[in-house]
């Protein structure tokens, strides 16, 4: 995809803060970046998101993600991280090139967790049923 962000950054005409890469994946620094050392990976091959990645590289991408995790963390002193796919717009996906977000997490950032609520059972029944196609 030639107007493709992460595309372009792959080839090398947009400049970015490489902290990682290997044959198929790339990890860079989010420009703008929830807390230090929050980093992109990507997949050097274009697919617009986690729906399109072919599985075959599953494993590899993970792998690749926790060596990331193990470079990353320790080098900013971070207590913990969390992992983030946003799939289509509504999930918040901008650059529609699938890529995972490892936002490193402190004690005391303030970023607290997703707002959750309480589901009744009934609820539940009825989503699992809508999934399963009952």
């Amino acid at each position: 995809m030639d107007d493709c962000v992460f595309c372009r950054i792959v080839k090398g005409e947009i400049p970015c803060q490489k902290i990682g890469e290997n044959k198929e994946f790339l990890c860079f620094l989010d420009i703008k970046p929830v807390n230090e050392g929050h980093a992109l990976i990507i997949p050097k091959r274009h697919f617009a998101d986690v729906m399109e990645f072919p599985e075959e590289l599953d494993r590899g991408y993970f792998a690749f993600v926790q060596e990331m995790a193990r470079r990353i963390i320790p080098a900013v002193g971070a207590d913990g991280f969390n992992l983030g796919m946003n799939t289509g717009a509504a999930a918040g996906q901008v650059v529609f090139h699938q890529h995972t977000h490892l936002i490193p997490r402190f004690k005391d950032d303030d970023l607290g967790s997703w707002k959750h609520r309480d589901a009744t059972p009934e609820e539940l029944v009825r989503t699992r049923k809508k999934i399963l196609g009952e």
